[in-house]
């Protein structure tokens, strides 16, 4: 994280109420900077509700980082079976973007997966996700496919990213 961008920044464990305020965020942050609709609330909402009932303590986790004690990003790593977790859900609110959020809350997970002893962690985003892009690039993940979908109602490129876990770090 950057102290030099002002601003005292924790990262905590996710708690009550947490998952529908990073699902409205999401899914209002998504349509104004990208005009994507209601596809992409529907998968929000699915992820969040997924996480809340399957939730495996010890083996899953939310972040939510907090930015002077506003909630100023997050992210979610889940069990997807065989050795494998998911990075979902990562987002950095506009006003905390550039200040090193969105890498770590990537960090906590890779982290925190390693801990568990997964194999691998995978994740799915957009070509057009240029900044998210970059982080997963520099956190070790590599792309692996490129389909097209129109799942947020617009025509996409989804990519999906893997990071090996069973190399040591780099």
């Amino acid at each position: 994280l950057d102290p030099a961008s002002g601003g005292a920044v924790a990262i905590r464990p996710f708690r009550a109420g947490d998952l529908g305020q990073i699902a409205a965020r999401q899914a209002l942050l998504y349509q104004q900077e990208n005009g994507w609709g209601r596809g992409l609330e529907v998968a929000v909402l699915d992820a969040a509700a997924a996480f809340l009932r399957d939730f495996k303590p010890g083996r899953e986790q939310c972040w939510v980082a907090e930015l002077d004690g506003v909630a100023a990003g997050s992210v979610m790593l889940t069990d997807e079976g065989g050795g494998i977790a998911r990075l979902r859900l990562l987002y950095v609110e506009p006003f905390a973007r550039g200040r090193g959020i969105g890498g770590e809350l990537i960090a906590r997970c890779v982290a925190f997966a390693r801990d568990c002893g997964y194999g691998r962690l995978t994740l799915w985003t957009q070509t057009v996700l240029d900044g998210a892009r970059r982080l997963y690039a520099r956190n070790g993940f590599r792309l692996t496919e490129t389909a097209p979908h129109a799942v947020f109602g617009l025509p996409l490129q989804g990519e999906t990213w893997v990071l090996d876990l069973t190399m040591p770090p780099a």
